[in-house]
């Protein structure tokens, strides 16, 4: 008889942990319509100062969107691999807990990815990019 009810008392904390789990998971996840990706490329200095970066950081501090990825793409890349200005800007952002990534391809062919690697940025093949196209997520470009 005891057996029987350690098995039953076995079972309902087994149940009971892979419903919280699962309800956890399912709340961590945010709604595509959420989640905002910025897809900075361009290399001009103020772009980066009175837009990208001005929205970014307004976005995270008014929480605007649940999730924020921005994506150095292209001429930005060697921008803020060269700016020390910019770095500190970048590095204030993601403090506040925004994505910060990279295109390895972009900042390969310009010679910063180990540059944009350690100011904390991660620097990675950026086909996801199209995931979060097909995801639905809101692509916001400069």
């Amino acid at each position: 008889m005891k057996c029987k009810i350690l098995i039953v008392v076995v079972l309902i904390v087994m149940v009971v942990s892979f419903m919280f789990a699962y309800h956890v998971e399912a709340q961590s996840e945010k709604p595509a319509n959420e989640k905002l990706v910025i897809v900075w490329s361009s290399a001009d200095r103020d772009v980066a100062l009175q837009m990208v970066f001005m929205y970014v950081s307004a976005s995270k501090q008014l929480g605007m969107w649940d999730d924020i990825t921005l994506v150095v793409w292209g001429p930005s890349a060697k921008l803020l691999a060269e700016d020390e200005a910019l770095q500190i800007h970048i590095k204030s952002i993601i403090d506040a807990g925004v994505v910060v990534k990279a295109c390895k391809m972009c900042s390969d062919s310009y010679g910063v990815s180990v540059k944009l690697e350690k100011l904390g940025i991660i620097v990675k093949y950026m086909q996801e990019l199209t995931d979060y196209i097909k995801e639905g997520r809101n692509i916001l470009t400069f």
